[in-house]
């Protein structure tokens, strides 16, 4: 119960702008999480009432009313009859309890998995869950989860299709509990954490570290299913650097009909193209490495052996993971590129 002296928010503390697309009951919630999170108020603080908000900001009461109730909804203050709202907890002690969506199991999600529960700690209960990038299976376990429950929600947001109705569901999550890993969804508003690639930068600067060895290439082909959850910008950091460095460039989703071209670097996204692609290779006089190349996404033991090594740009994984424990360790709500990488080897 509240003392009868309680410790007060003034309502300058608070932050809204007319002009930013996030609905103004958001800014409010926000602005209510931010003073938390950098200790400016805490447990036992009475917010300003409903009045006091509506009148600084002229913002109508239902606008107020509605970023208490969801407030309140996600345990972070209480209301006394009479007397007003009061801030419950910052957070700082609950255990964490992180629901965490993947969209398939590969081994660089387990390097994930394993750098971010390890730097979580032995204290903090991860709900590891798997969508398979459909959309369904995917709005059914947030559906079948209560977010009472938990601290906070990981999410790696690649879909096949529907994704304008996953980021929908996305952006309706409390964002002081949200993180979302590897790819950013434009249209998720309010201050969220995440970690991700920047998937035109990341190939263009790839690409052009290696430039010095594609010399000997004329053209570079790059393998993009037609079903595909991989991100678009992949293809548009491509074709600019083909552009701007002369290189023909070719788009395939297959190499199962096309012929094996000399003179001609191939870039596999998917681990499925990559082995097909290395018989047809086998089956012509080509030499690797000098008539045609390989370069392949994401780093695994095997592509440091085949053909006495595969040529890989990759982000780390690893520190992907790292960086997503620390972000909620510290109740962080950064937006963090992560680190991207080319291996060289024989392959190109």
């Amino acid at each position: 119960m509240p003392s009868a002296n309680p410790l007060i928010c003034p309502v300058q503390l608070l932050r809204l702008n007319a002009q930013a697309d996030t609905p103004k009951y958001q800014q409010l919630y926000d602005s209510v999480i931010r003073n938390i999170e950098q200790r400016l108020v805490g447990p036992g603080y009475r917010l300003p009432s409903i009045f006091e908000v509506s009148s600084e900001f002229d913002v109508s009461h239902g606008t107020v009313e509605k970023a208490y109730r969801l407030l309140q909804a996600n345990g972070i203050i209480n209301s006394v009859n009479g007397k007003g709202y009061y801030i419950k907890h910052t957070g700082i002690d609950q255990k964490l309890t992180v629901f965490l969506l993947f969209n398939k199991l590969s081994a660089h999600k387990k390097l994930i998995y394993d750098a971010f529960v390890a730097s979580l700690g032995p204290d903090a209960t991860v709900q590891l869950h798997v969508y398979y990038n459909d959309f369904e299976r995917f709005r059914d376990l947030l559906q079948q989860q209560d977010d009472r429950d938990l601290t906070h929600y990981v999410i790696i947001p690649h879909f096949f299709d529907q994704e304008d109705k996953a980021r929908q569901l996305i952006d309706q999550l409390p964002k002081h509990k949200l993180l979302v890993l590897d790819k950013l969804m434009e249209g998720i508003r309010g201050r969220y954490a995440a970690v991700y690639q920047n998937f035109k930068a990341d190939i263009d600067s790839a690409l052009t570290e290696a430039l010095p060895l594609l010399t000997k290439y004329r053209k570079l082909t790059i393998l993009f299913p037609n079903q595909t959850y991989l991100p678009k910008a992949i293809l548009n950091g491509f074709f600019a650097f083909c552009s701007q460095h002369g290189f023909g460039a070719q788009l395939i989703s297959s190499i199962d009909t096309e012929p094996i071209e000399a003179q001609t670097a191939y870039i596999t996204l998917m681990e499925d193209d990559l082995v097909p692609l290395v018989k047809k290779i086998r089956q012509t006089p080509y030499r690797l490495g000098q008539d045609v190349g390989i370069l392949s996404y994401n780093d695994t033991p095997v592509k440091e052996i085949i053909l006495d090594g595969i040529t890989v740009m990759s982000t780390d994984f690893e520190q992907m993971g790292r960086t997503a424990a620390q972000l909620i360790r510290e109740n962080r709500s950064d937006h963090i590129e992560n680190p991207f990488r080319l291996i060289v080897r024989h392959s190109l």
